[in-house]
């Protein structure tokens, strides 16, 4: 059955109309009857003497539910407004005139008759099923265990299981089936559980959920605010509402920007450029004029905004704005918060620019400040209505856009504060909401040299979305990692819509949501003007779309490291080769496997490894079995072909190599006088396995368990693109992540695209 959305619009109107704050009962089941949702049969009374007329003789069974109507009594369980009792007129009669006593003065309009629905009580026959507005992804749907006991129950399970909560924005019908076979309480009820009987199908299940994400998308927020069928009970006949409420809702529905996001390749790649806050000293301006030749930006195609003077760094200065001839790609400016709004004006309404860098803050994190912004934002709107589409502006409150294929870094960072970084551009996009988050990013990700990194700040005008949305399409980017603090209205969804794609086609998003607690989103909203969401739905969401969520800022980090550096190595199962010198690593090992298992050699690995050891003179204290417990005793050369052997075993589908570097049989110390070691030697444990890196397709990562005398060790087998951690169950708990999302890229390849545009 279809829902009857005309019949929903004329009953949620018409109770607006009549300034309620939530339906009535009888309304609430109208609703859910246009939905083609089963509710119980019920007639409405309004007094004890409208009982006496009423045709009990239509409800079957030897109960009947009474129910009080009032606008005023939202949840009636909690306030004895619900009774069940014998199906007799006395009874009835007895019960209603009771409740109109409780009940004088609660805006009274009535009770209802209900047909009493036996069912199961046991766990998982009651379920939940709610959605609600949300500022960031607009209507978001949640389904769960339900009745009284369904706080308890969600609280008690863990995260992922407790509940399902979906965008209908974002998640297509084939993926909403994958959504709601997460939380325990449908595979209890679908019949996953030892093999027992389903209790509804679920089709059934993903069909009642559908026709509430379709109410949700229709109605909110203009008319819906927030709605809930609580209890959703599982009967002989399938799924039947016995109670729904909707709070009515009375905010206009925000209407898409229409940014031209086709200009950020005029900001992300431009021909020209102009900067104004340039100062004789090494201010920022300067800074970022001197990091754009020192990128080959022609100086030719550099103007600079700079009265009194002809050139600067050999670049061409204009004494104001509006003695620019030309339109430029790219506008950064980079002065005093109190000037830039009226530069940002002189720019649009000259039209200069295609694309405006803000540097500064102060603008719009700071109440007080709207008047300052408010003919900036004037003359954006103007412009966007012409012909020409105005510009786009990144920031402000930001520290802008390191772009390779732009050839400009406005990240006024000293370089003997953050060296340039050397090699090829990886196929990496960082988009960051702080400036001081990127830079930081950047000086503990040094080996990792992405194609952009762009810091957004408040997101006055482009936003996360926008970016994301942009740059969806350029398949040179193989993993996006993304640090959040809050999206502007809707954006949210514009973002995971965008999200959805990239993942679909094989790439990787990483993804750290800041502000999660109520503290951490008003330190959020105090700096960059944004408003953090609800943790959980924003986890949930991002995971529907194939996001991978980093708990924590350092495993956002390594998370970055491992895609990066792992990026061409092939997963294709959970078993495990381990390896390590000393048993307490071994032991850690075993302990931490989460989803991987521990493989089982081949003869042939056996007999190699055996060779191995007798080679280095310890197979007599070497057993064979995995993890392999090498010893300290073992050097160089046996380490190295141990994890050869231990990695071409074709029962091994990615390795752990564990090194505790104190054992003096290993050459793990740069060079220094009092000992022999030197890293840098062809011979030494790190060049061996960065010869074997590039050789082998298996993902391996290596655990340095020791102290910071041995970072040196560290950092150059991160040189060399394996990923390197300093305790066992770390690098397993990471490592299980990222085997897990690739395998799953591996089936969405092989799967249709669900998504709803």
């Amino acid at each position: 059955m279809t829902v009857n959305l005309n019949k929903i619009s004329q009953t949620l109107r018409g109770a607006r109309d009549r300034g309620e704050l939530a339906l009535l009962e009888t309304e609430g089941m109208a609703v859910l009857e246009a939905m083609g949702i089963a509710v119980p049969f019920h007639l409405f009374v309004k007094d004890t003497l409208d009982v006496t007329k009423a045709d009990l003789s239509l409800f079957s069974g030897d109960k009947i539910v009474i129910k009080v109507v009032s606008p005023l009594i939202f949840h009636k369980s909690d306030v004895g407004g619900i009774a069940v009792v014998p199906n007799q007129l006395d009874a009835i009669v007895l019960t209603v005139g009771s409740m109109e006593r409780k009940f004088r003065g609660e805006a009274l309009v009535g009770f209802t008759l209900n047909q009493y629905v036996p069912y199961d009580s046991s766990l998982g026959n009651e379920l939940l099923l709610g959605a609600r507005w949300t500022d960031d992804y607009g209507p978001v749907v949640s389904f769960g265990p339900g009745g009284i006991y369904a706080e308890f129950l969600a609280s008690h399970f863990k995260t992922g299981a407790d509940v399902s909560i979906h965008s209908p924005g974002i998640t297509g019908l084939d993926g909403l089936a994958l959504v709601l076979q997460q939380p325990a309480v449908t595979q209890l009820i679908t019949g996953g559980l030892r093999n027992q009987r389903p209790r509804v199908s679920l089709e059934q299940l993903t069909d009642v959920v559908r026709k509430f994400g379709e109410l949700s998308t229709t109605f909110m927020p203009e008319l819906i605010s927030e709605c809930e069928i609580n209890p959703l009970v599982i009967t002989p006949g399938g799924l039947t509402a016995l109670d729904i409420l909707i709070k009515l809702g009375r905010v206009p529905k925000q209407k898409a920007v229409d940014r031209p996001i086709h200009k950020i390749k005029n900001l992300l790649q431009p021909q020209s450029a102009a900067i104004i806050g340039v100062s004789e000293s090494l201010n920022p301006g300067h800074i970022i004029l001197n990091n754009l030749i020192r990128e080959g930006f022609a100086k030719e195609q550099i103007a600079v905004i700079k009265p009194g003077v002809q050139t600067i760094e050999g670049c061409r200065c204009y004494p104001d704005v509006a003695s620019m001839s030309h339109n430029v790609d790219v506008f950064i400016v980079s002065v005093d918060a109190s000037r830039a709004p009226a530069v940002i004006t002189e720019i649009i309404k000259g039209e200069k620019a295609e694309s405006i860098i803000l540097i500064p803050g102060g603008l719009e994190e700071k109440h007080g400040t709207e008047a300052i912004v408010s003919c900036m934002h004037e003359a954006l709107n103007e412009a966007r209505r012409s012909e020409w589409g105005g510009p786009v502006i990144n920031g402000g409150n930001c520290l802008g856009i390191t772009s390779h294929p732009g050839r400009y870094d406005t990240m006024f960072i000293p370089e003997y504060k953050l060296p340039l970084r050397k090699g090829a551009i990886s196929p990496v996009a960082i988009l960051s909401q702080s400036g001081a988050f990127a830079v930081a990013e950047a000086s503990k990700l040094m080996d990792i040299n992405p194609k952009y990194s762009i810091t957004v700040g408040n997101q006055m005008d482009l936003t996360l979305g926008d970016y994301l949305t942009y740059l969806k399409d350029d398949t040179e980017i193989e993993i996006f990692a993304v640090y959040v603090e809050g999206f502007r209205p809707l954006d949210g969804l514009r973002f995971l819509q965008a999200a959805a794609e990239i993942t679909a086609s094989g790439r990787t998003i990483i993804f750290y949501r800041a502000g999660r607690t109520a503290a951490g989103a008003h330190a959020a909203a105090s700096h960059t003007a944004s408003i953090a969401g609800d943790y959980a739905v924003t986890r949930q969401l991002a995971e529907c779309a194939g996001v991978v969520v980093a708990e924590t800022i350092a495993d956002f980090e390594d998370l970055t490291r491992l895609f990066t550096y792992f990026r061409h190595k092939e997963v294709k199962g959970w078993r495990l080769g381990a390896l390590s010198n000393a048993g307490f690593e071994c032991v850690a090992i075993a302990d931490n496997l989460g989803n991987f298992r521990l493989a089982s050699f081949e003869a042939a690995t056996g007999v190699r490894l055996q060779r191995i050891f007798k080679e280095a003179r310890i197979e007599q204290v070497v057993d064979l079995h995995n993890p392999i417990d090498l010893t300290p005793m073992t050097g160089d050369l046996a380490y190295e072909q141990a994890i050869r052997a231990l990695m071409e075993d074709v029962h091994v589908d990615a390795g752990i190599i564990g090194c505790v570097p104190l054992t003096s049989a290993l050459n793990t110390l740069p060079s220094a006088p009092g000992h022999r070691d030197d890293l840098l030697r062809e011979d030494s444990i790190v060049m061996r396995m960065a010869r074997l890196n590039e050789e082998l397709f298996k993902p391996w990562l290596v655990v340095i368990d020791s102290g910071p005398l041995y970072d040196p060790m560290a950092r150059l087998l991160e040189e060399h693109g394996i990923p390197t951690f300093r305790t066992a169950d770390r690098a397993l708990g990471l490592f299980n992540v990222f085997c897990r999302e690739r395998m799953r890229t591996a089936t969405r390849l092989h799967a249709p695209v669900a998504l709803v545009q």
